[in-house]
């Protein structure tokens, strides 16, 4: 037990911090704890709602490091994961009326279809010719929510409005409960992802990643491992979406197109491609730069990010977590020179 805390501690102070954070900000905003505890306005009820959009594209590009990080699946069309679980979810309740745990089944069967429509491209393309395919995929997916035909339900190019979320995690009036349950979600997929990578099928999927000819050579088919890390980042996505739509007043048809696909990809070269963690870190610094720059820029903000974005690419290709993972044994070897120089002297 000892030596699974030491090996985490770093995590463990992490979710502290992340337990105590609403706290700390209230107080240095002179509020009590008690005003926290029953939602009062102020800097920490923002704070939390900034958080809860970071934990919910923590959640999303995690989903995408899975099949892109971790198996080697490079797919165009990841937004369609993330856009069927948030549309689902603002139709179900807002059109159909559904209860929450009905429409997050739904959301979750919605998952499985369209993992298998990934799936069945699977045996004959590969490569670059996936990635094209998944960007027709979600393509078609993203003009049917823009459609007319759909848009007494999907809400067209203005977008899904109106949902009402269940009073009992209303962000409105039980934010801090939904920056908790978020924070718990967000958890359980960093540690449901942990353990499938270090799984004998993760260890498959990464070999699949390395070279898939020699895995196929070795017994394994290779078309089974691809459809499971589809399947579970399938559920993953859909997950983040259903999350989104309960805590936005709006599902644009923006989270469906191409371009939320490319913030995934940014969020993990920020954090460090097939890290897991690195899309956490990835979030929050996508996150904060993109409200900081919108805040005190405008409009030219994209410009400064995009720059940001390549300067990254190009002088930290690992991203942060992996260029630490690279860099941290011989920064180790450093300090410990440097203390026996120290002890010589």
């Amino acid at each position: 037990m000892k030596t699974f805390f030491n090996s985490n501690r770093g995590a463990f102070i992490t979710l502290l911090l992340l337990i105590l954070l609403p706290f700390i900000i209230g107080l240095f905003d002179g509020a009590s704890p008690a005003t926290v505890f029953v939602n009062g306005s102020g800097q920490s009820k923002f704070i939390q709602g900034l958080a809860i959009e970071i934990f919910i594209l923590a959640i999303y590009a995690i989903s995408f490091d899975l099949i892109f990080g971790i198996t080697g699946m490079l797919s165009f069309g990841h937004s369609l994961f993330y856009g069927v679980g948030a549309y689902t979810t603002g139709i179900a309740m807002k059109s159909f009326g559904l209860p929450l745990l009905p429409t997050f089944g739904l959301v979750l069967v919605a998952a499985v279809v369209q993992a298998i429509l990934f799936a069945l491209v699977l045996p004959r393309v590969k490569g670059i010719t996936f990635a094209l395919v998944t960007l027709g995929l979600g393509s078609v997916f993203h003009i049917l929510v823009m459609s007319s035909e759909f848009g007494p339900y999907t809400g067209a190019d203005v977008g899904l409005q109106g949902v009402i979320t269940p009073a009992f995690i209303s962000p409105a009036n039980e934010r801090l409960r939904f920056y908790f349950v978020m924070l718990a979600v967000m958890v359980l997929v960093y540690l449901v992802y942990q353990r499938f990578v270090t799984s004998p099928t993760g260890r498959v999927c990464v070999a699949i990643r390395e070279n898939e000819g020699r895995a196929r050579m070795l017994g394994y088919n290779t078309f089974y491992f691809k459809f499971v890390a589809l399947l579970l980042s399938s559920f993953t996505a859909a997950l983040a979406g259903f999350f989104h739509t309960l805590y936005q007043p709006i599902v644009s048809p923006n989270v469906a197109g191409m371009g939320f696909t490319v913030t995934a990809l940014l969020i993990v070269l920020i954090g460090g491609v097939g890290t897991l963690n690195g899309a956490f870190v990835g979030a929050l610094i996508y996150r904060l730069l993109d409200y900081g720059l919108r805040r005190y820029i405008g409009e030219s903000a994209s410009f400064i990010n995009g720059a940001i974005y390549v300067l990254f690419v190009l002088f930290v290709p690992y991203g942060i977590v992996g260029t630490w993972r690279l860099k941290s044994l011989q920064m180790k070897q450093g300090w410990e020179r440097l203390l026996g120089c120290l002890v010589d002297k």
